[in-house]
């Protein structure tokens, strides 16, 4: 038996879907514990599993870098950083606790019922109680004025972020169903629900079991038993009363929703759209009329090889519905709806070629019209201007990938940064025999609706035996001229790249802990690290929520961070990418010289009268005069951008000359 903890052994091991984003799971997987003689009763899929060897030309990460060998502990692991300041750990609430490390505790097998999972006997009593503890695992975020949202597969947190360094609970919404991946819009709270536990009412009790087969019989591989109350889809809560959301609808879907992305439409502000990925198994149409998890040849009406948009009236969300299927994955020559398969991929068992049926996540970057899709075997370029029929205008594969996980775009639309997430983020990837081109970035140029191969980035870090690690959800730090992304890489920590010049990433930042348990592979570390209005927040699935702020380093100066701090929003949701747009203020400016200063694209005399001159101008307090004098300073900046080594310089010498002629404190 493969040891692999894959989100295809979790729906096999516990009747439900505890696919952390590889969710490689088919139409059928069986949802019901694999046979005794499929499995070691003992074997315990977390346990350390040996490295590959590291193929020709490829290397592994640095087992001497300072985070290679930090102290194991669930609340006082060893931690290392470099550039980020940890202000705060915020533990999750008791009610989001199993609340035992007993695998013995009846806890336990309480929360096993719960889920579903039938004859739980056939499992180790460890195995058991890393999957109790899965229930409670925290997942995304979303952030609204001085409210951070915490998605988690029993509910959401809601968080007061006024003053981040003292972040403080507000309330609790109790509703299990994972994944809880979650968006907000106005008065709007969205949530994904996908397993198989998640009810109607958000009710915690969940379904009976699946009962145990006859003696000497194999379990069938099927769904649960169809439930009228079970819900997979998407909820929408009224958060007009943020310490007491209602539900308001609950939008069901044929594979669930693993992830969702909200989309907006320029020319329709009475509506908002929802693009649900579901990756699990489709539910039987006894369940949800409608639903078939045949293959296209048998079925045209399948509800694999597609997402689905879900249309919300925002004055009525009580009437949201979906509203198209879209077939995303179609071969436009033929027509055939399992147009794209992954090319062949480097995890053992499936080199071959497959086809790719579902979207793990979406990226919307409706600025510039385009979405870009993590889709199982592939990376997708979808055009959004009709956002209710977005079509596939390009698709890329990559045998160095083993699953597309998630996007994101440069603020100029120049690149798109694919996630691999190998191990479906329930594995170690990142030791030091595992290849730097495996689980990591895939950086694309994008042109003319084009993507083009770029290069990869990987945490460089070496990260033990007992700590998955693999790359996952990231945002991008609004520091003006650069291109970069604070990333979560699981137990690996927190890594910031730059990916200004998209064949040569770099590493800028980061932070770590230890192993949450130095013997056996628990979940945790961060499942997303993004920032929000000067601040980066860490979704720890074990821990909690972690707070951090950026410190100077020789990679990043005060300056870029301040001018990072000048850009402000009133409501993030990741994956629909807003357009970073930076004030006229010297602050910014500062920055760009920085940033000159470092690549040396200007002289240093022209560096140090730019600084004296800004210096002066801050200092009157913008008396005319002053800046009279960085008006005049302006031109032959402009006349500097058009013979620049490089665009990057360019860009920053145009930008840098715009806030010169009309500046602002």
């Amino acid at each position: 038996m493969n040891r692999m903890f894959s989100g295809a052994f979790l729906l096999a091991a516990a009747a439900i879907v505890f696919c952390f984003g590889v969710s490689r799971v088919q139409a059928q997987a069986p949802p019901t514990p694999p046979p005794a003689e499929d499995a070691e009763e003992d074997e315990n899929p977390f346990a350390p599993q040996p490295a590959p060897s590291l193929p020709p030309g490829m290397k592994g990460s640095d087992a001497n870098d300072p985070r290679a060998k930090l102290r194991p502990g669930l609340y006082d692991a060893g931690e290392a950083s470099l550039g980020i300041k940890h202000l705060l750990l915020l533990k999750k609430p008791d009610a989001f606790q199993l609340g035992t490390s007993e695998p013995d505790d009846p806890k336990v097998q309480k929360m096993l019922g719960q889920l579903g999972v039938g004859n739980a006997s056939k499992m180790s009593k460890p195995l058991q109680l890393v999957v109790a503890q899965l229930a409670f695992a925290n997942s995304d975020f979303a952030f609204q004025g001085n409210h951070l949202f915490q998605g988690n597969f029993y509910g959401v947190n809601i968080y007061d972020i006024s003053n981040p360094a003292n972040t403080a609970l507000l309330t609790s919404l109790v509703c299990p169903g994972g994944q809880g991946d979650v968006s907000v819009y106005k008065n709007l709270l969205f949530m994904s629900v996908e397993m198989p536990n998640g009810r109607l009412d958000c009710g915690v009790e969940g379904f009976p079991p699946e009962p145990p087969p006859p003696a000497g019989q194999h379990a069938k591989k099927r769904p649960p038993a169809a439930q009228k109350e079970r819900f997979r889809g998407v909820r929408i809560f009224d958060i007009s009363d943020i310490k007491n959301p209602k539900q308001v609808a609950a939008v069901q879907t044929c594979r669930g929703s693993h992830t969702h992305t909200l989309v907006q439409d320029a020319n329709d502000k009475d509506n908002v759209y929802i693009y649900v990925s579901g990756t699990s198994f489709v539910r039987q149409s006894e369940e949800l009329a409608g639903c078939s998890d045949e293959a296209p040849d048998k079925d045209p009406n399948t509800a694999l090889f597609r997402i689905e948009v879900i249309k919300v009236p925002v004055a009525a969300p009580q009437d949201a519905k979906v509203v198209s299927s879209p077939r995303v994955f179609i071969d436009p020559r033929t027509g055939a709806l399992n147009g794209l398969n992954n090319g062949g991929t480097h995890d053992k068992g499936k080199e071959k070629p497959a086809a790719t049926n579902q979207c793990h996540d979406i990226t919307v970057y409706s600025a510039i019209g385009l979405a870009a899709g993590a889709c199982s075997g592939n990376g997708i370029l979808l055009d959004i201007k009709d956002p209710v029929h977005p079509k596939r205008v390009d698709a890329v594969n990559d045998p160095n990938y083993s699953y597309w996980h998630s996007a994101s775009f440069s603020n100029d639309g120049s690149k798109v940064v694919f996630t691999d997430e190998w191990g479906g983020g329930l594995g170690a990837r990142c030791r030091p025999n595992d290849p730097n081109k495996w689980g990591a970035d895939a950086i694309f140029g994008l042109k003319d609706d084009k993507l083009n191969f770029a290069s990869y980035y990987k945490l460089p870090a070496a990260q033990a035996d007992t700590e998955n690690c693999v790359a996952h959800n990231g945002s991008l730090i609004p520091v003006p001229g650069r291109d970069i992304e604070v990333q979560a890489w699981y137990q690996g920590g927190i890594s910031i790249v730059d990916f200004t010049d998209a064949t040569h990433p770099f590493e800028i930042a980061y932070f770590d802990r230890g192993p949450i348990d130095p013997n056996v592979l628990v979940l945790g570390g961060d499942w997303s690290a993004y920032w929000y209005n000067g601040y980066i927040y860490g979704s720890e699935i074990a821990r909690g929520l972690d707070v951090f702020e950026l410190t100077p380093t020789k990679f990043l100066t005060q300056n870029e961070i301040d001018a990072a701090k000048a850009v402000r929003v009133t409501e993030l949701n990741v994956q629909n990418q807003q357009k970073i747009e930076w004030p006229a203020q010297l602050v910014v400016a500062k920055a760009y010289v920085d940033q000159l200063s470092r690549s040396q694209a200007v002289p240093a005399d022209r560096i140090a009268a730019l600084e004296k001159a800004i210096q002066s101008a801050e200092s009157s307090h913008m008396s005319p005069g002053k800046v009279a004098k960085l008006q005049r300073m302006a031109p032959s900046l402009e006349k500097s951008a058009t013979t620049a080594k490089s665009p990057a310089d360019s860009t920053r010498l145009h930008a840098l000359a715009e806030i010169l002629k009309h500046p602002s404190a």
